[in-house]
C-alpha cells in the first residue's frame, strides 16, 4: 500500500497567491524525486465545529483560508528516500526562511500516514 504525508495550513487570503506559487514550485520538485501525487486544496465547505474542525485545528483567524494537503508515496521508505533528497534541493531552501513563508508554520499541522483503503 501506498503512504502519505497530509499537511493542514492556515494560509493569509491576501497572501494566497504567494502560497499558490511556492506550492507549485514544490509540487514540482517533489514530483521530480518520485513522489506519485502532489494536491493543495483551499478551503471552501469548512465550519468551525463544536469540539473540532479544520479551522479549530490550526486556530485559523479572521482573513485566514485552511489549506488541506497530501503528498502520495509509493511506500513509507520511498517517502523517507524522497523527503531526504527534497530538503537538501537547493530551491526549496530560499522558500523555508519561517519569516518569508506566506503562513504561520507554527500553526501547520503535518504527519505521515499508512494508507488503509484504496478504492
Amino acid at each position: 500500500m501506498s503512504y502519505v504525508d497530509g499537511f493542514l495550513v492556515p494560509v493569509p487570503k491576501r497572501k494566497a497567491q504567494a502560497y499558490l506559487r511556492m506550492s507549485r514550485k514544490a509540487g514540482k520538485i517533489w514530483r521530480e524525486y518520485g513522489a506519485l501525487d502532489y494536491v493543495e486544496c483551499l478551503a471552501d465547505d469548512v465550519k468551525p465545529g463544536k469540539w473540532t474542525s479544520f479551522p479549530q485545528a490550526v486556530k485559523l483567524k479572521a482573513g485566514e483560508a485552511v489549506v488541506f494537503s497530501w503528498i502520495v508515496y509509493k511506500s513509507r521508505r520511498d517517502r523517507d528516500r524522497i523527503n531526504a533528497k527534497v530538503m537538501k534541493d537547493k530551491r526549496l531552501a530560499s522558500m523555508m526562511d519561517p519569516k518569508k513563508l506566506p503562513f504561520d508554520g507554527k500553526r501547520m499541522m503535518w504527519g505521515g500516514f499508512k494508507v488503509i483503503v484504496d478504492l
